[in-house]
């Protein structure tokens, strides 16, 4: 059994955070002071600006002197540039990955029986979610530690729940499209790195 995930201080406030935006606590343009955060944690400062530090190399917020920091304005654009570079990423997972679940699905098909459900109540919050989840154990199944970490480091998560919330980029059926996925592994198609390159692409909003 892996051992638990345990996440830093830091990690937790950035998360928080990410939770804010995602949610519309802070909204595009709005300050977000670093003082009032760590006193409703309970925390310093310090794991607080790092936290917010972190999230300004992800393009989520935007810091100017004497200004504070605010949540960017997000356009089409900032999203387009995720994209392609995800897409990379997610092709040569998948081709790494297609041995594995080439033999076994397993892994994916419980997050394709949750879009099914979150298709049919157009539950938004579960459809990023098992989206998401989808992806993230297709690039696991890789076998490729820093190319998870490579995918993780660009916010995948927080970027798919704004392009859907803020730019309303959604697609058709989120369980068919990745259905298709799964059926690319299970007959082993040669081709298989580029359609999810394909798919994720497919996602993208356009400007």
């Amino acid at each position: 059994m892996a051992p638990p995930v345990v996440h830093s201080l830091r990690d937790q406030i950035r998360e928080h955070i990410m939770a804010g935006i995602v949610s519309g606590r802070w909204k595009p343009g709005e300050r977000i002071v670093e003082r009032r955060i760590a006193t409703e944690l309970d925390v310093s400062q310090t794991p607080v600006r790092e936290a917010l530090r972190e999230l300004e190399a992800l393009r989520l917020i935007e810091s100017a002197p004497n200004k504070g920091v605010r949540v960017r304005n997000l356009a089409a654009s900032d999203l387009e540039e995720i994209y392609p570079v995800r897409a990379g990423l997610e092709q040569l997972a998948a081709e790494l990955a297609a041995p594995l679940l080439g033999s076994d699905v397993s892994v994916l098909e419980p997050e394709v029986a949750a879009l099914r459900d979150a298709d049919r109540t157009s539950d938004v919050e579960a459809q990023v979610r098992h989206t998401v989840a989808f992806h993230r154990e297709l690039v696991r199944a890789s076998g490729n530690s820093v190319l998870l970490h490579t995918w993780e480091s660009l916010g995948i998560e927080v970027w798919t729940a704004l392009s859907i919330r803020w730019l309303g980029t959604r697609q058709q059926s989120y369980a068919e499209e990745h259905e298709a996925v799964v059926e690319a592994f299970r007959r082993r198609d040669p081709r298989v790195g580029e359609l999810v390159k394909e798919h994720v692409l497919g996602c993208a909003p356009r400007a």
